[in-house]
């Protein structure tokens, strides 16, 4: 890249950095950028150079295919419902043992590799999530499947991200709540990450997918929605499968306090800042009002 480009890109990135200055933004880490180690390394970069210009970084983080593999080592079967991991108490203790230890660790030591400072906690921690106990309906019998301990959130108490904030650390956050009953459940990191970008009214809720973001029949990516438009494109069949939960996320951000939800491409190297410092972004944005 000639010097010309490079302050061209410096340029770009400065009214960004001005913008969302001391703003709060809310990464849901998983897929192919967390299994490829180039991918994994610029993931970390991005993180500390948000937080290094005056961004609070808050990482949510998956682990579905860590945790198959360590339960493959271990002889364990798993069953899926619906894309979801029928958990009983043996399976749950391998979720939290990978989510919360393996994991959550990794991402804080690439993260401190990287010259950041990072705490890594599970939502049992401080009382962050409060899960309940979650059950599917199969149709279209309407049968309910009872899935062990796969939880939603019930509630949020953001007291300890606020002190890790506070204490310039950036929090790492595996998906695992503890319901009223006492029992952990595992709960869906997208989900998660848009009840913590709710609970804080974030700047901007982020959702790393293995897809360039929401895709039209003619394979173009389609942007700049709202709350209507988004409707419209799941009556009419654009949104679905397994797009489908994450587009209700972002859209649920942002009609509860979020300013802007992003599902970009985590299989580009250091897309959450080209989606954040740059104009042309990397994946589909939804806002209220669709700019």
């Amino acid at each position: 890249m000639t010097s010309h480009k490079i302050a061209d890109v410096l340029t770009e990135s400065l009214p960004y950095i001005q913008k969302f200055k001391g703003k709060t933004i809310v990464i849901k880490y998983g897929g192919n950028a967390m299994v490829d180690e180039d991918l994994k390394s610029s993931f970390a970069r991005d993180i500390v150079l948000m937080k290094s210009v005056g961004m609070n970084p808050i990482v949510v983080h998956g682990g579905g295919p860590q945790i198959g593999k360590t339960l493959e080592k271990l002889g364990k079967s798993t069953e899926f419902v619906d894309g979801m991991r029928v958990t009983d108490s043996e399976t749950m203790d391998v979720v939290e043992m990978v989510l919360g230890g393996l994991v959550n660790k990794e991402i804080v030591n690439l993260i401190h590799q990287h010259g950041g400072n990072s705490i890594g906690l599970t939502g049992k921690d401080g009382r962050l999530i409060t899960a309940k106990k979650l059950k599917t309906q199969i149709e279209p019998t309407s049968e309910i499947i009872d899935l062990g301990h796969v939880g939603q959130v019930d509630q949020i108490d953001i007291s300890v991200i606020n002190l890790l904030l506070q204490g310039d650390f950036i929090p790492v956050i595996a998906p695992i709540g503890v319901g009223k009953d006492g029992f952990s459940y595992n709960i869906n990191a997208d989900l998660v990450a848009g009840a913590i970008a709710e609970s804080l009214n974030a700047e901007k809720l982020i959702l790393l997918t293995n897809t360039e973001g929401l895709l039209n029949e003619e394979g173009e990516l389609v942007t700049g929605l709202n709350s209507i438009t988004v409707k419209k494109l799941i009556d009419d069949g654009t949104v679905h499968g397994g797009m489908l939960p994450k587009i209700n996320c972002a859209l649920s951000a942002v009609e509860n306090g979020v300013e802007r939800s992003h599902i970009i491409d985590g299989r580009v190297s250091h897309a959450v800042l080209l989606e954040v410092f740059t104009d042309s972004g990397v994946g589909t944005l939804i806002t209220r009002n669709g700019k």
